[in-house]
């Protein structure tokens, strides 16, 4: 008996009693009291049949929602799919006098409050996995004003990191003969250099110096969760502008490249923010590309320092934070050109590279942590911060938010997972000698600051 065939025909029944369901409720007003009662009668159901066109239901329902009734439905999910404090009680009470590991296992399970099933139970449907990392971002878009709901953020990150785990993750090499719906997509999501229109994605991909690639995940089809953009290099790349330009090839033969330089990562769906998909991206182009181009010797970052310009206003805003040469000298960044004035970009490169490598060093989050995003994700990743580039993206938005600059991380296969390592236990950055005399310097321009 062909299963296969069985489970494609089932699924078609149960897709087509959806449909009629889904076309009776049409004219009926929807409110968040029609979803809650769709994921009740789901969590309520036996069968597999009508648990999948449950769900179906229940999704279709809430895509019709307004924001204000999305709110309240996660606000009921939150509150009355919670777990039973009572049964926690008492399942707790019977693991501590047996200390039986049957007593533990039930603990656990009474532990884990119902709206997690009822996630698992809508993820039953076709395109039920995409359809909820949408409604994860419909979650996060409210979280921030309403905390209350993280406690269901929680469930849903802690299946998705089993749902999106390595395993299930395929990589796909992007070039212009891929289908032009995954290149509209790339389109779409590229957030580090946006990519201006199709002859500019077709210079991205097309050209012998360049590769792509990205992570799908066979749930939900076409849709990249992250992809990377890489150049392939003669050294080590300081500019982003002869990358993106077009203008000629950074080489012509992608055999005498010594360098991958890795200059956009975008990750693609809001809805699964949190979920690690860069550090295993990095790691598997980097044996793609070793396979292919065995020449190959530095795997290196060409990276954005998004927050740093705010940074050095907010330090401007502190003289007392800077000597006053630096703060006479970092004026000069009111004026718009700036860039344009070879005078006044020496006078600022001399002021703003050191403070760009204490800042990167030493400038925490809450958490302990570098304060820059991107600094965040690379140093996790095992990379080191090896150079700090002076103009190295003088676009609006380059001089906007990073004062011009861009940084090299370097990834060197062998330090990899010691660099990580130092990085999660201690908060120890893996830096080169440059980026530490460049944080010295900036000692000086500091008042206040110490030998370290």
């Amino acid at each position: 008996m062909n299963m296969s065939f069985l489970q494609e025909l089932f699924s078609t029944i149960t897709q087509r009693d959806a449909l009629r369901r889904q076309r009776s409720d049409a004219r009926a007003p929807v409110d968040h009291e029609r979803v809650i009662a769709a994921c009740r009668a789901l969590l309520e159901s036996d069968g597999e049949a009508s648990s999948i066109t449950l769900a179906s239901r229940a999704l279709d329902l809430y895509a019709r929602l307004d924001e204000t009734e999305k709110l309240r439905f996660f606000e009921r999910l939150t509150g009355e799919f919670s777990a039973d404090a009572e049964r926690i009680d008492e399942a707790y009470q019977r693991y501590q006098a047996s200390r039986d590991d049957c007593d533990l296992q039930a603990l656990f399970n009474v532990c884990e409050p119902s709206r997690q099933e009822v996630l698992r139970r809508l993820n039953l449907t076709t395109d039920g996995t995409h359809e909820l990392v949408g409604m994860r971002e419909d979650l996060l878009g409210a979280l921030k004003a309403h905390p209350g709901l993280q406690p269901l953020n929680d469930d849903f990150a802690h299946l998705f990191a089993s749902w999106f785990n390595r395993g299930f993750l395929v990589l796909r090499r992007i070039d212009w003969n891929t289908p032009a719906a995954i290149l509209e997509r790339i389109i779409h999501y590229e957030a580090v250099h946006e990519i201006q229109d199709w002859n500019d994605l077709r210079r991205r991909l097309d050209a012998r110096d360049r590769r792509c690639f990205a992570f799908f995940h066979p749930a939900i089809g076409d849709e990249p969760l992250i992809f990377v953009e890489v150049a392939l290099y003669k050294g080590l790349p300081d500019q982003i502008q002869p990358i993106l330009s077009g203008t000629h090839r950074l080489i012509e033969d992608p055999d005498v490249a010594d360098t991958a330089a890795f200059f956009g990562i975008s990750n693609c769906q809001t809805g699964l923010r949190g979920i690690s998909f860069g550090n295993f991206l990095i790691k598997q182009v980097v044996q793609e590309l070793k396979q292919e181009l065995p020449n190959l010797r530095h795997f290196v970052t060409l990276s954005p320092v998004p927050g740093f310009r705010q940074w050095l206003d907010s330090l401007q805003e502190q003289e007392e934070r800077l000597d006053d040469d630096a703060h006479e000298t970092l004026a000069l960044l009111e004026d718009p050109d700036w860039h344009s004035d070879p005078a006044k970009a020496d006078r600022l490169r001399d002021v703003v590279k050191p403070l760009a490598a204490h800042y990167l060093l030493q400038e925490k989050n809450a958490k302990g942590l570098p304060l820059n995003p991107v600094a965040r994700f690379h140093l996790g990743n095992g990379a080191e911060l090896h150079r700090i580039n002076w103009l190295g993206d003088i676009s609006a938005k380059g001089i906007q938010q990073a004062a011009g600059l861009m940084v090299n991380y370097l990834y060197v296969l062998e330090d990899i997972e010691r660099n990580h390592e130092q990085y999660t236990t201690n908060g120890t950055i893996a830096c080169s000698s440059s980026v530490r005399d460049l944080r010295r310097r900036a000692r000086k321009l500091l008042t206040g600051e110490t030998e370290k």
